[in-house]
């Protein structure tokens, strides 16, 4: 078990009302603060991405809130405010404001390619021995490179650095969008190539599952490996980042063939190229399909 996975069950385990929530650092995380940021949202009180991190915006959403039922503005979650919140029975199956506002963004172009910057992160796994990871990015930044984008590659050696860094630095370099490319971690997805973009039961992310969506038929028809689809994931770098987000999968669960096929050059490029190829599909409007439905 990762320490992403470890830390998405610990944070499973609370519920609203089992702790005071209040702005602190390092902030409180988990799913009370998810369910506090849904009713907020729902309520009307802009608390932002629902990712479960008692962040400023969810600080500034609290004290809106307290204000507006004549409570103490204190911006501290504990019985009283939760309670005052239930009290309103916010509508929480409705889309929250920031899903909305991100649906709107969706029908338009994902980004102005030319000198937008994209994170690129390399994840590395014990099954990834020769580090593909790090060949794919590379062969990626070379890639957007052609198509004027300025690539921010957040791991470029054999050092993996912890996820919360590689976050601080996507987050900082204000990029636009962010591919994270892992090789071997078998996400319990069917054999192929996949994608996955941030989404819970509850909520997700437009401009990321567009992204997602862009990317995942180039992968399949250039690689030629089955299509294991798009799926929602609340992993951290896909929930903690500020933009659209990714995680490629382009092998999961392939034959030997295919493992032996994974460190040859062509590999890398191809799955490089396919990423590249989607990252400029998604510059563009929108199909009039996802316009109409997002």
């Amino acid at each position: 078990m990762g320490p992403d996975t470890w830390g998405q069950l610990v944070e499973a385990g609370y519920r609203l009302s089992d702790r005071t929530l209040y702005l602190r650092s390092p902030a409180f995380r988990g799913d009370d603060v998810r369910a506090l940021q849904r009713m907020l949202n729902a309520l009307g009180f802009d608390a932002g991405k629902e990712d479960g991190i008692f962040g400023p915006r969810t600080d500034r959403a609290v004290r809106e809130f307290q204000r507006n039922v004549a409570s103490r503005v204190d911006g501290i979650v504990g019985l009283d405010t939760v309670h005052a919140i239930s009290r309103y029975r916010p509508p929480v199956d409705a889309p929250s404001r920031a899903v909305v506002r991100e649906g709107e963004a969706a029908r338009g172009p994902g980004l102005a390619l030319s000198g937008s910057v994209i994170a690129i992160e390399p994840d590395r796994v014990d099954e990834d021995a020769a580090d593909v990871s790090l060949a794919i990015a590379r062969e990626l930044s070379e890639a957007l490179i052609h198509l004027g984008a300025r690539p921010l590659l957040l791991r470029e050696g054999t050092e993996v650095p912890p996820v919360d860094e590689r976050i601080r630095r996507a987050n900082a370099g204000d990029a636009a969008a962010l591919i994270s490319i892992a090789v071997g971690t078998g996400e319990q997805v069917e054999r192929g190539s996949a994608c996955f973009h941030y989404g819970t039961p509850t909520t997700h992310s437009p401009m990321g599952r567009r992204l997602a969506e862009s990317i995942q038929p180039e992968l399949v028809r250039r690689l030629g490996l089955p299509d294991a689809g798009l799926h929602p994931r609340s992993i951290a770098i896909l929930r903690e980042t500020r933009m659209p987000a990714v995680r490629i999968e382009p092998a999961v669960a392939i034959d030997r063939d295919g493992a032996t096929r994974m460190v040859e050059p062509n590999f890398a490029r191809d799955v490089a190229l396919a990423i590249a190829e989607g990252v400029l599909a998604f510059s563009r409007p929108a199909p009039a399909d996802l316009a109409r439905s997002t």
